[in-house]
């Protein structure tokens, strides 16, 4: 008779374990790149169960150089995305409704690095110089900067050659460019470990020049936002995150080896996540999610005034970014 009580007991209890985890609401994330401390925080919140203890099964799925958030979400394999607004407001532009729910990254870590020795000591320098730019949505704060500054893409002695950099720093390293693209916390670390001395380099930091743009915002399509249901998973979701970047920023040595853990491609080294870890701390400091509309009017102005036959976008957003989850964040 115990036996059988037991038996019960213990079938109950699993029963009730296996309701839980139904009941877990599932949500994927896909990576705007490849798995790094760019995405700490919701690695970590994963790791670290905060998203479980939120009712939440999340998928964090890795980004690539052929993997596109966009039509990622676009196509329905994606609950919410990691997205620049420049591409995100692009994308809407063209017709995929995103709509941005949250802002971890409070600042922005794009910049321009270029050899001293090729005479370059303010933006006018840039005049007649050749450029390494990153395409796929990632020329269009590059091009804004060049537009107030009035330099055409053209390659003329007026303008700036242009030429497609790839996802690394040889450009740089071989000489092909005066300058590249380079993230604070990425590619500027890349050309150092390199054994590039930080006094041969001169950086422009976008912020500093007054063409920052918001990057690394979540991002939802508009019509899920209608839904009661979703609207509080994805409080759920950005709360649970903002928790996993707290984490981060108070424990980055474990954030790094949760990183590591996670890098399936073995290429990550703890000496390079360990300086971008450090800087994208600095970049979601003081954030708890939510989006400054300020700042998002800011992107626009800096988008609009774009040089280049292709801008991000030609006319200011209508619905381009919502409060509603985050508002609903608050009140949890």
């Amino acid at each position: 008779m115990k036996k059988a009580l037991l038996a019960g007991v213990a079938f109950a209890l699993g029963l009730g374990a296996i309701t839980a985890a139904e009941a877990a609401d599932k949500v994927t994330l896909q990576l705007k790149w490849v798995v790094q401390g760019q995405f700490a925080g919701y690695l970590v919140a994963k790791d670290k169960g905060f998203y479980k203890d939120a009712g939440l099964d999340v998928t964090v799925a890795p980004g690539g150089p052929d993997i596109a958030p966009e039509t990622v979400i676009a196509n329905k394999q994606a609950d919410v995305i990691v997205d620049w607004m420049p591409a995100a407001l692009a994308a809407r532009e063209k017709g995929v409704p995103l709509v941005n729910i949250a802002q971890p990254f409070k600042r922005s870590g794009l910049q321009l690095t270029c050899w001293k020795a090729s005479g370059i000591k303010t933006p006018a320098d840039f005049k007649g110089k050749t450029l390494g730019v990153w395409f796929y949505g990632n020329e269009y704060p590059f091009n804004a900067f060049m537009g107030k500054l009035g330099l055409k893409l053209d390659g003329s002695a007026n303008g700036v050659k242009v030429i497609k950099q790839g996802f690394n720093v040889d450009p740089l390293l071989q000489k092909q460019a005066d300058c590249i693209s380079t993230m604070t916390y990425n590619e500027y670390w890349q050309v150092l470990e390199s054994g590039v001395k930080a006094d041969d380099l001169t950086v422009f930091n976008y912020t500093d020049q007054g063409v920052a743009v918001l990057e690394d915002g979540l991002y939802v399509l508009e019509d899920r936002l209608k839904d009661p249901k979703f609207v509080e998973t994805m409080a759920k979701f950005v709360k649970a995150s903002m928790k996993g970047w707290e984490y981060a920023r108070a424990h980055p040595d474990e954030a790094v080896k949760i990183i590591l853990d996670n890098d399936a491609s073995g290429a990550q080294t703890e000496v390079h996540q360990t300086h971008m870890i450090a800087e994208v701390n600095k970049l979601t400091e003081g954030s708890d999610g939510t989006l400054d509309p300020a700042a998002a009017d800011g992107t626009v102005k800096t988008l609009l005034s774009a040089a280049g036959d292709s801008p991000a976008i030609t006319k200011a957003p209508v619905g381009g970014w919502s409060s509603a989850v985050t508002d609903a964040m608050k009140k949890l």
